[in-house]
């Protein structure tokens, strides 16, 4: 497994996106089942206050540094090497690689309306994609009836990769309580890219994803709903990660 820096508790992979792919097609190869957390500010600060989504994040065969606060702050601890691995751009990326590889997708949340413009939509990027299967989840708790038959359903769908779009922290946790019963070698929540790449939502200019600023224009764009994970969450991390560096707080992962 890649070399890990403690973030607020959180243990960030010191990757890029080509170790990224790399670790990828090392569990599809050894069926090693394996879920991906795709991490920014927001997910290290919803470990920070629970202990349980941190456990979550730490178990995780990688947790991508999804934002460049935690590109940067790897870069100031001496990691050089680490580049952002944003979720989006993760996905188009195995897409890519999985062409060759054979690899079969399968997509778990959004609604049917957003998997079918999704679908849609990587088909048309990447001709001969082999897409397993899809399904929109409701929006409210499974019984467990209905969470065993999704189970069974992705499970007998063989999928070397599930993507899971259900938003942090719940698919977190999702793939932590799934990754045995499913099987899959790689689950990876990638969050908001199913509206991304199905063009639900629009993105942030590559200048603003570069440079640290997606949050101001995803805030712009979702005032309602994001402010208080940018407003409240992005001082307060700037604020634990000085204490972190002068030694005030210890957050062991």
């Amino acid at each position: 497994m890649p070399d890990r820096v403690n973030i607020l508790g959180v243990r960030v992979s010191l990757i890029d996106m080509t170790a990224a792919l790399d670790e990828i097609d090392r569990w599809i190869a050894a069926r090693e089942p394996h879920y991906i957390c795709v991490t920014g500010v927001h997910g290290v600060m919803e470990s920070y206050r629970d202990p349980d989504l941190r456990a979550v994040h730490n178990a995780a065969g990688l947790v991508t540094p999804d934002g460049m606060p935690l590109v940067w702050l790897s870069r100031l601890r001496g990691f050089r090497h680490v580049r952002r691995v944003y979720g989006p751009d993760l996905m188009l990326a195995v897409c890519r690689r999985s062409i060759a590889a054979g690899y079969r997708h399968f997509f778990y949340g959004g609604t049917q309306e957003t998997l079918r413009a999704l679908e849609a939509s990587l088909l048309r990027r990447f001709p001969g994609l082999r897409i397993a299967g899809s399904l929109a989840p409701p929006f409210r708790p499974l019984t467990e009836e209905e969470d065993a038959q999704i189970t069974s359903r992705i499970r007998a769908a063989q999928p070397d990769i599930l993507w899971v779009g259900l938003s942090t922290p719940k698919q977190e946790r999702w793939m932590a309580s799934h990754v045995g019963p499913i099987g899959a070698p790689v689950m990876a929540g990638v969050g908001a890219a199913f509206d991304f790449h199905a063009g639900r939502k629009p993105q942030a200019p590559v200048w603003m994803r570069q440079s640290g600023l997606e949050w101001l224009f995803r805030l712009a764009t979702e005032p309602r709903r994001l402010w208080r994970r940018y407003l409240v969450n992005n001082p307060m991390f700037i604020w634990l990660v000085l204490l972190q560096a002068a030694g005030r707080i210890s957050l062991e992962p």
